[in-house]
């Protein structure tokens, strides 16, 4: 980190209660944003010098609310004054920091920010691309490169998400218990549709393989706003027993190492133990949910010392719950997996078969029959099934993996 590099780590850490606190003042996103930018901008030219205050987040919210209320004013010489509802707590400008900045107020600040970038009434995709932008800060280039879409487009995106908020009139008040629990799932798929559009990216250091520390940071976030709520702590496991991997998943090339064949030397062990003991936890509160199952399955791999030791009649069994919990194709493939391990490839292909129609446009469909195929001694039909796989390859080393599948065929 450079001399002044713990700003930038500053101003990233404050971002989600800053901005939420000036939500809650304001009532507008973009306003807010506004506000905490400039703020930012006071905090660059006014620490270096004389240091870093002792609570970032107040010196930001208590600078940015100031000079937000400055632009009002300003603005108003032109156009009329908001109405009083679209400004709040502008009477006590002049009271003490001390009186302004509550720990109560920085949770409920946050939540709101969360729970309004996840409203319900936004497709998932501008859900996400609004969390990213205005929680985590993230630039709409890099969204954009996340997301493999033009910057002009996500730009798009973005303002049409704050605009239907805004038409919408969506309350800025903290949700209440009933809300909270309603939405809550709606705020933790955010972050685990994140972390996958990450984790799927073989180049670590790339934009979109950013993507999983970001929602690993959202995780624990959420996980400090609900500390009693399981299945946070099993989607925070879940994520970091997956990344804890990220070392062994992919070789020099590029070329995706599977879960079999990987150096468990090189899964990070803080991750590991971090995640293990979230999951201890999580089980203890005795009201199991799909995240818990999720990572009770990495967990079992995270135990196992190797390959060859990995429980898969338990990991089968937790599948079996899951697709009670969550029914979808997509978890029945996961199962055959853990069955063609535990109980040999044809009563995999057996479970496998019936999802043609509704996985045919699926990668890792057709790349799991290819190999029971394999298995099976039937060439001819694995290859079919591996060149479907091939054209339907999200990432050049999933593609890559699948050829070394086919040459392993023979002629």
């Amino acid at each position: 980190m450079t001399d002044l590099g713990w700003i930038d780590a500053a101003l990233v850490a404050a971002r989600p209660r800053a901005v939420g606190a000036l939500l809650r003042y304001f009532r507008d996103l973009d306003l807010a944003e506004e506000a905490y930018q400039d703020a930012c901008l006071k905090a660059l030219k006014t620490w270096p010098e004389k240091g870093p205050p002792r609570d970032p987040a107040a010196w930001l919210i208590f600078v940015g609310r100031n000079l937000g209320v400055d632009g009002v004013r300003r603005r108003a010489k032109q156009t009329a004054l908001p109405d009083e509802n679209h400004l709040s707590d502008l009477d006590d400008a002049e009271t003490p920091l001390a009186e302004q900045i509550d720990a109560a107020d920085y949770r409920d600040d946050v939540l709101r920010l969360l729970f309004t970038c996840c409203h319900p009434d936004l497709p998932a995709t501008q859900q996400i691309a609004l969390a990213l932008r205005i929680v985590s800060g993230l630039s709409v280039r890099q969204i954009a490169r996340a997301f493999l879409v033009g910057e002009a487009a996500m730009e798009q995106r973005i303002t049409r998400a704050k605009s239907r908020i805004a038409a919408a009139g969506v309350p800025f008040e903290t949700p209440g218990p009933i809300e909270r629990s309603e939405r809550l799932g709606v705020v933790a798929a955010m972050v685990y549709l994140v972390f996958n559009e990450g984790y799927t990216d073989p180049n670590v250091e790339g934009d979109r393989a950013g993507l999983t520390e970001e929602a690993i940071r959202l995780g624990r976030l959420l996980l400090r706003l609900f500390p009693a709520e399981p299945e946070i702590m099993g989607l925070n496991a879940l994520m970091l027993l997956q990344h804890a991997r990220t070392g062994a998943r992919f070789d020099g090339d590029g070329a995706a190492i599977l879960l079999d064949d990987q150096d468990r030397s090189k899964w990070d062990p803080k991750l590991v133990q971090e995640g293990l003991a979230l999951m201890d936890k999580a089980l203890r509160h005795r009201r199991p949910g799909p995240y818990q199952v999720q990572g009770a399955v990495a967990a079992l791999h995270a135990r196992a010392a190797a390959a060859a030791e990995t429980d898969w009649t338990s990991i089968e069994r937790l599948y079996a719950t899951l697709e009670i919990m969550q029914p979808s194709p997509v978890v029945t493939l996961n199962r055959a997996v853990a069955v063609m391990k535990a109980r040999g490839p044809e009563a995999a292909l057996e479970m496998v078969e019936p999802l043609s129609d509704r996985l045919d446009a699926y990668f890792y469909f057709h790349g799991l029959r290819g190999a029971l195929l394999k298995q099976l001694d039937r060439p001819k039909e694995a290859r079919h099934a591996f060149d479907r796989a091939v054209s339907l390859a999200n990432t050049p080393a999933e593609a890559a993996h699948i050829r070394k599948e086919i040459e392993g065929l023979g002629a």
